[in-house]
């Protein structure tokens, strides 16, 4: 695969990219059939991330592919090449929303020629049992798809209003967020050390005026997914290579089976434990990104083997975890006497779906619950070939031209942007999710801090990997080749923070996806705090504007200053200060600054996200055994995409 091709094609906003998995062709077969047996588990839950992000996707999904399969008009003509641009939007973004802004994205093609769109397609009867029916069909998804009006934002966190009412997730229907609030607030038993994530698995309804749970389990909702899922998670099981590994599957299994909440717990504690196993999954209601109340999570799944090189970075990290606490800014009576369980490692993706793909991570921390976290600790884990293939697919784009001050920045990014982007996942899963603990009788961050939960915590997370990352303790331990890694990263990070991010965001508008909000929260206060020792300077050179960085170990001190407060911030559930740092620092963007980025990001021509078409994984079978399993790397996004929807989809 010398020639392996990164990125496939650019549309709209977006670039589509491929990966490798280094490794696999060397695995044993019973590690590539389990792998196999996993990638089926994870695509069986496509469809739950698109119903969760709103309730018509599907619907949508399943008439825009069928048009754009069995539409007989011009399919040169301009406006059809913009139907499929719309529809590898609705693909991109598991919905009609924007991944990132969360905002109703829109058809660049006319009312007009949707009508075309829909009398010009053959064999509605296979989607539609009643052809007379198109003009409904017609109305009501033009309806939704172009009006302005209707379910414009996903998830809402602004200030002031019901955050509920104003997202249109589908995680609630017919309740109001006071309603939501009461609703688990009576779950709270004050006496039970170990609470479960309330609320995590199911969609609140109201019906018939009473307000009640639709747990997403087999027998509940998504059964049909989740059944699928089981059967093969089963069959992954078998293959185990380890009895840990086995009591993890089969604790999954049993929580997707009755959708008990303790029995997620079980089955995370035994998860962040398998630290030996060459191939592991994140599997199940994860992250709680998409709702604006943080209790509710989106399915992701995730399918990787070890990448055993890279983790020895990792498990350096893990090994001094205990240092990084202990020589934290954080007050000592927030920091963990004993850091417990901190496991990390790097892997090599396999697969994605769900909320992590087509758009991935690039590191993971878990379990979430905060109660495992403190008493179990975590499982970091950097994904290696995800991280290869955004620099390969990056190089001589001309961004860095184009925003670093001068040439020594330039050369300094040139040398250490692999290691220093690297080691910054590394801190950020590893010692950042991973440290601090709350303060006594402070209840979870998801219900203190609320709708800024999310923000605050990954603001401490990178705050923890900026506090060190100038600490010569990292070379001593061999996790950086020179103390220049840390500055290349101070550079990169306020750089980014302050301007490049901002190439994502409309013209006009504020921020408002989590970890973009975090790291403007981060670049903003500590350089508005530097300004009297001018620790950042804005400069104005040959008519545009730069940060530049005049002192990097005030910043660091900065940085410190900044993570003490956000750490008592989250230990102690203060609501209002985690408010006033988000609505302050990481909301509202400058606007001339912003349409200036936008001007000079124009001229480069890169689309500022990524995503990625899986690897596919094929079983070579004989007399109904599987004898071998086979890797391919597909180059088609829109073949990929239809192929999923007809083989991982009831729909």
């Amino acid at each position: 695969m010398e020639n392996f091709k990164y990125q496939t094609e650019q549309f709209a906003d977006i670039r589509i990219l491929r990966y490798k998995i280094p490794g696999f062709e060397e695995l044993d077969l019973d590690k590539k059939k389990q792998l196999y047996y996993l990638y089926q588990a994870a695509l069986w839950g496509r469809d739950i991330i698109y119903d969760q992000n709103y309730k018509h996707n599907i619907e949508i999904r399943k008439v825009l592919e069928h048009i754009f399969v069995y539409f007989k008009g011009n399919r040169e003509k301009k406006e059809f090449k913009l139907f499929e641009i719309y529809l590898k939007r609705l693909w991109f973004s598991n919905g009609i929303h924007h991944h990132y802004s969360m905002d109703k994205f829109y058809p660049e093609f006319s009312k007009k020629y949707w009508h075309e769109l829909v009398y010009k397609t053959d064999s509605w009867i296979f989607i539609h049992s009643d052809i007379d029916n198109l003009n409904i069909i017609e109305k009501k998804i033009g309806n939704i798809i172009f009006d302005k009006n209707i379910d414009t934002k996903r998830v809402n966190l602004d200030d002031g209003i019901d955050l509920v009412k104003s997202s249109s997730n589908n995680f609630y229907e017919n309740v109001s967020q006071k309603e939501v609030e009461e609703f688990y607030a009576k779950m709270v038993d004050e006496n039970d050390k170990y609470p479960p994530s309330y609320g995590l698995n199911s969609k609140l309804v109201k019906e018939n005026g009473i307000i009640k749970e639709k747990v997403w389990k087999i027998g509940g909702m998504y059964s049909a997914q989740i059944e699928k899922m089981v059967y093969w998670l089963k069959k992954a099981k078998e293959l185990s290579q380890s009895k840990l590994q086995k009591s993890a599957f089969e604790k999954l299994i049993e929580f997707y089976q009755t959708g008990d909440l303790r029995k997620f717990d079980e089955y995370s504690i035994l998860w962040l434990q398998d630290n030996n196993s060459m191939v592991d999954a994140v599997h199940g209601f994860i992250e709680n990104y998409g709702d604006p109340l943080g209790k509710k999570a989106s399915y992701e799944s995730v399918v990787s083997i070890r990448d055993e090189k890279a983790s020895m970075r990792a498990e350096t990290i893990s090994k001094n975890a205990q240092w990084f606490e202990d020589n934290s800014s954080t007050d000592k009576k927030y920091k963990k006497e004993k850091v417990e369980g901190v496991s990390a490692k790097a892997i090599n993706v396999v697969v994605e779906a769900g909320d992590c793909s087509p758009s991935t991570p690039i590191g993971i921390n878990l379990p979430n619950a905060e109660w495992i976290r403190e008493k179990y600790g975590s499982k970091s884990v950097s994904i290696s070939n995800i991280l290869e293939a955004y620099d390969l697919a990056s190089k001589d784009s001309g961004t860095l031209q184009e925003f670093a001050f001068n040439e020594k920045e330039i050369e300094l990014s040139k040398k250490w942007s692999n290691q220093a982007s690297a080691l910054h996942v590394d801190l950020h899963e590893i010692v950042g999710h991973g440290s601090g603990k709350l303060a006594p009788g402070t209840k979870d961050p998801s219900d203190t801090l609320k709708n800024y939960a999310s923000t605050l915590e990954e603001a401490r997370a990178d705050l923890v990997a900026l506090y060190f990352a100038i600490d010569p303790k990292l070379v001593e331990l061999g996790l950086q080749d020179s103390i220049e890694v840390g500055y290349n990263e101070y550079n990169s990070y306020i750089k980014s923070g302050l301007m490049t991010q901002l190439v994502r965001v409309e013209l006009g508008k504020n921020l408002e996806e989590s970890h973009m909000r975090n790291r403007q929260i981060i670049a903003k206060w500590v350089y508005e705090k530097g300004q009297k020792d001018k620790v950042i300077e804005r400069i104005k050179k040959d008519g545009k504007t730069y940060f530049v960085i005049n002192d990097y170990k005030k910043l660091r001190t900065l940085f410190g200053d900044l993570l003490a407060e956000v750490q008592r911030i989250k230990s102690e559930g203060d609501y209002e200060a985690g408010k006033f740092l988000v609505e302050n620092y990481g909301v509202k963007i400058d606007y001339e600054l912003h349409k200036e980025v936008l001007e000079r990001w124009k001229k480069l021509n890169i689309a500022p996200y990524a995503g990625f078409i899986n690897p596919e994984l094929n079983a070579v079978y004989k007399d109904d055994e599987i004898i071998d399993v086979t890797v391919s790397y597909p180059d088609n996004f829109a073949q990929q995409m239809l192929y999923y929807s007809s083989k991982f989809s009831f729909n």
